[in-house]
C-alpha cells in the first residue's frame, strides 16, 4: 500500500461581501466519473460519512483532498480523489450544490431522509430561534469584515501617501 499525503484547504470563506465559494473550480462535473451530492441538515452525518470513506481512500492508497468548511474547520464540505474522479460534496447552503447532470455524473444522497420528524417537531421554536441567531452571527461578521476592508484600504492610503512624502524630501 502507498503513502499518500492528504491535500487540505478551504474552497470557500466569508468575505467583506459575504460567501464566497470556489467550489466551480474544484473539479468539473463534465471531468468526473461520480459526483455524490450529500444533502440533509445540521448533525445528519454528512461530514463524518465524508471523513469514514476518506479514510478508507485513503487506507486504499489514494491521494484524498479534504475541503473544509469555512464556518467549522473541523467539518467537511468536499472530499475528492482525483485518481477516481470522484468527489463527494456537502449539498447544503451556503454552498448548494445540485447536480448539472443528474444521474449521469452527480448522484443525490438525502441523509434527510432517515432523521426523525416527529422528534424533532419537539424542538422546532429551538431550530428556528438559533438558526435566525447564526444568521445574524453572519450578517454581523460580514458587517465587520466590511469594516476591516474600508480600514485597511485608508491605512494604505495613510502609508502611500506617508512613502510618498519621505521620497520627495
Amino acid at each position: 500500500m502507498k503513502e499518500s499525503a492528504a491535500l487540505e484547504y478551504f474552497p470557500g470563506g466569508n468575505t467583506p461581501l459575504g460567501f464566497y465559494s470556489y467550489y466551480s473550480y474544484v473539479m468539473e462535473p463534465q471531468h468526473c466519473k461520480c459526483c455524490i451530492i450529500l444533502k440533509g441538515g445540521p448533525g445528519t452525518g454528512k461530514s463524518t460519512l465524508m471523513k469514514r470513506i476518506a479514510d478508507r481512500l485513503t487506507e486504499d492508497g489514494y491521494a484524498v483532498e479534504y475541503l473544509h468548511c469555512s464556518s467549522d474547520p473541523d467539518s467537511l464540505d468536499a472530499i475528492v480523489c482525483r485518481e477516481l474522479g470522484t468527489w463527494i460534496v456537502d449539498g447544503t447552503s451556503p454552498h448548494t450544490q445540485d447536480p448539472i447532470y443528474p444521474g449521469a455524473v452527480e448522484e443525490i444522497v438525502n441523509l434527510g431522509a432517515y432523521w426523525d420528524s416527529t422528534k424533532i417537531a419537539g424542538y422546532r421554536d429551538d431550530i428556528i430561534l438559533t438558526q435566525a441567531e447564526i444568521s445574524a452571527s453572519f450578517a454581523q461578521a460580514y458587517r465587520y469584515l466590511a469594516t476591516a476592508q474600508k480600514l485597511s484600504g485608508e491605512l494604505d492610503a495613510a502609508y502611500q501617501r506617508s512613502s510618498s512624502k519621505k521620497l520627495l524630501q
